[in-house]
């Protein structure tokens, strides 16, 4: 087995002093920024490993992120988890899980106690708001936490990573106006999750501001799984025969739908144009391969990661608070099959 480098080492290969480099590894800003990228250039070329526990003892910090998350069973949220832990583990932090099914009033006292008792340097809250229980039961407790960031749902007063599911809702309509669709409809994700009704506002505002029809019917609320697309697919199918072109809120879902349109011997994307969201791994190796959006999930992840990062290094430089912000990340539109028709002489409207 090699010898792993050592903080002295790094310094001698990076032509600097120890103590420098122990000031990029603790993420102390008095560094100038060239210096710092060339020390963590040498750090990973060298494989430089801190020693967290002896920096604990030293620092009395824990170098331990607490995360709150669930849904790990559908792409998006398990997709973020892996941003996360890319990232705490290329800045040295490790991370304290927690999993929750049921996010009842009572469990945020407990979950962040439990986070307190274990001695976190920080927390990211990746669960999905439901309804106003951010501003009712979390913001009168974090006078009392770490710095804690959250993911989604931008809000006053909190540090938010965000990713804008409003626009990716509209790059996807907007995509199936152009390809001439005339009667599109949307599956949903659950009401009460945030991402759900960004992804349907819009949706709703492009088809309207283009003025195409809008009916409750052409609305229909899925519950992330394949299982729930199909079912969902067909309700749409059933009271709306004049529908050609469907937006699917997840890939997941967008799955079902098109096992469900093939079964009914719709062709697509001639008779019916889908278009997903999220560019799940699989969604080009659908049949047909499916348009979608792609989400920077790892990026929105890591961004969490070097947020929360910074707001302890101001908390323990200064003992100030952080100002609350919000970083939003942009989706990008995934052209495939699933809603590309067959192109007919150019046409105006």
């Amino acid at each position: 087995m090699s010898k792993k480098a050592t903080l002295k080492e790094v310094a001698l290969a990076a032509g600097v002093s120890a103590q420098t480099v122990s000031r990029v590894v603790n993420k102390r800003p008095d560094v100038a920024e060239d210096t710092r990228l060339h020390i963590q250039q040498i750090i990973e070329d060298m494989g430089y490993q801190p020693n967290t526990h002896a920096r604990s003892l030293i620092t009395r910090h824990s170098y331990t992120l607490g995360v709150v998350a669930t849904g790990l069973e559908f792409f998006g949220p398990s997709t973020v988890l892996v941003g996360l832990q890319q990232e705490a583990e290329k800045l040295g932090y490790s991370l304290n899980l927690i999993l929750t099914q049921e996010l009842e009033k009572e469990d945020y006292r407990h979950i962040l106690n439990n986070f307190g008792g274990s001695q976190v340097d920080g927390i990211i809250w990746a669960v999905p708001p439901v309804g106003d229980s951010r501003e009712l039961y979390i913001a009168p407790l974090l006078s009392d936490t770490p710095p804690i960031i959250f993911l989604n749902h931008p809000q006053v007063g909190l540090s938010v990573v965000a990713i804008d599911n409003h626009h990716g809702a509209v790059l996807a309509t907007q995509h199936l106006i152009e390809q001439r669709y005339q009667h599109i409809g949307i599956i949903t994700g659950p009401s009460s999750w945030w991402e759900a009704s960004e992804r349907y506002r819009g949706w709703k505002e492009t088809i309207t501001a283009a003025g195409l029809a809008f009916k409750s019917s052409f609305v229909a609320e899925g519950d992330w799984t394949a299982a729930g697309g199909e079912k969902a697919f067909l309700e749409l199918v059933e009271q709306n025969h004049e529908l050609d072109a469907i937006f699917v809120s997840n890939d997941q879902m967008a799955l079902g739908a098109l096992k469900t349109a093939h079964r009914l011997g719709k062709t697509i994307p001639d008779n019916l144009g889908i278009v997903g969201f999220d560019d799940y791994p699989e969604s080009a190796f659908f049949i047909p391969s499916l348009t979608t959006i792609r989400q920077p999930l790892k990026e929105m992840g890591a961004a969490a990661v070097r947020e929360v990062v910074q707001m302890i290094a101001v908390h323990r430089e200064n003992q100030e608070e952080y100002e609350p912000k919000t970083i939003t990340l942009q989706p990008r539109l995934i052209i495939r099959e699933s809603s590309s028709k067959r192109q007919n002489p150019e046409v105006h409207f």
